[in-house]
């Protein structure tokens, strides 16, 4: 069979299927319908968001379908690199994102299985974050964006936050989210999609900045979160430490006296010549951030009649913060909402979930976005 043959066979099998296709969708939008002019129906495109996240030590890329659906998410992370210095060095994480974000690109689409023609936008983050860092990626979301002749979306990095909980969950409205991150402690009221109001915020160190800094001091590993969290699970007993509750009315946080209290502790067995009693210290330290997030969560989601409560941040991976948090919402028969460990940390795919938000409403930036590293999440 000729190559030309075989083309009109196939041309006009398809012509065939495509008729009969018709017909049946005719039928089943018409059902009930007599009398009415008869409609295809029409058909919807899923939408297609490649994201970028470089707000700090990881590079990420994603492809979202529709905000919801993750069809690939690949993340290059830089703790190993960062260790040796105890923290991120803001200069080093700009040079490695620079490093990684082209093959990352190439990675994300090619595991998502879709091509660069079928994208619907991109994505970036455009704040807050270290300014050199978010400049990689804004970089090459403006490029990537010119290339193709797509959309370009901005996003805020606490709204993806709180908006990776929309991959695995459904939301409603009003709900509370509760923020805890290296650089955020935040509480917010969110009355609908996108409608951010911030009720509490912390006046000094964030939590997991607290975490980062007291593991130092005891000689943990960075990121110290996660070793401060399994020594408080282990210990059996605990060093009492304080807890900073501010005014009577207040949703805002503080954790430096709480900083403070530790390092006083941890100063004063060495100058003794003691052994540090690492895990009783780190058991006090949590117990005193958790009681203070929960209770003032709790408050919340009571005073503002809250249908759900959301936990969002890289401390949201925090297996004491999450175990009483799920005690405490059962008790006020309120769903607690938590994304799976792998969307707790900086990741694409979370910025992917927010920016349908503004798809949603065609609200696209220019080619002069700029990188915010103070960029505001209720001015988003």
């Amino acid at each position: 069979m000729t190559r030309e043959v075989g083309k009109e066979l196939e041309s006009e099998a398809g012509q065939q299927q495509m008729s009969g296709t018709r017909q049946q969708i005719d039928k089943d939008v018409l059902k009930g319908k007599t009398g009415q002019e008869q409609k295809e129906a029409p058909v919807t495109k899923p939408v297609y968001i490649l994201a970028i996240e470089t707000s700090c030590d990881e590079t990420s890329v994603a492809i979202v379908e529709n905000g919801k659906i993750i069809r690939s998410n690949v993340i290059s992370s830089q703790i190993e690199t960062h260790q040796r210095y105890g923290g991120v060095v803001p200069e080093v994480a700009s040079r490695k994102h620079v490093e990684s974000i082209t093959w990352m690109l190439e990675e994300a689409v090619e595991k998502a299985g879709v091509s660069l023609q079928e994208l619907s936008a991109i994505a970036v983050t455009e704040g807050p974050g270290l300014i050199g860092a978010l400049l990689v990626g804004v970089v090459a979301g403006k490029a990537l964006a010119c290339a193709l002749d797509l959309p370009l979306i901005g996003v805020h990095h606490i709204a993806g936050h709180i908006y990776a909980n929309q991959l695995v969950h459904e939301l409603e409205y009003p709900l509370i989210s509760l923020v805890v991150s290296g650089g955020h402690t935040e509480l917010i009221l969110m009355e609908g999609p996108g409608q951010f109001r911030i009720i509490g915020r912390t006046r000094d160190d964030a939590a997991g900045e607290a975490y980062d800094k007291i593991a130092r001091a005891m000689g943990l590993p960075y990121p110290g979160g996660p070793h401060v969290d399994r020594l408080a699970q282990e210990a059996e007993s605990e060093i009492k430490m304080p807890r900073s509750w501010l005014e009577a009315d207040s949703y805002d946080f503080s954790f430096s006296g709480l900083k403070s209290a530790v390092l006083n502790v941890v100063n004063q067995s060495k100058m003794r010549g003691e052994a540090v009693q690492v895990a009783q210290i780190a058991k006090g330290f949590q117990a005193s951030v958790i009681d203070v997030l929960v209770e003032k969560a709790d408050r919340a989601v009571r005073e503002y009649g809250a249908k759900q409560l959301l936990l969002a941040g890289g401390v949201a991976a925090n297996k004491g913060l999450r175990s009483r948090l799920a005690e405490r919402c059962e008790q006020l028969n309120v769903p607690l909402l938590v994304p799976p460990l792998g969307l707790c940390t900086d990741n694409a795919a979370m910025i992917g979930a927010a920016a349908f938000l503004k798809w949603d409403k065609q609200e696209f930036d220019s080619m002069e976005l700029k990188a915010e590293p103070q960029l505001k999440l209720e001015e988003w």
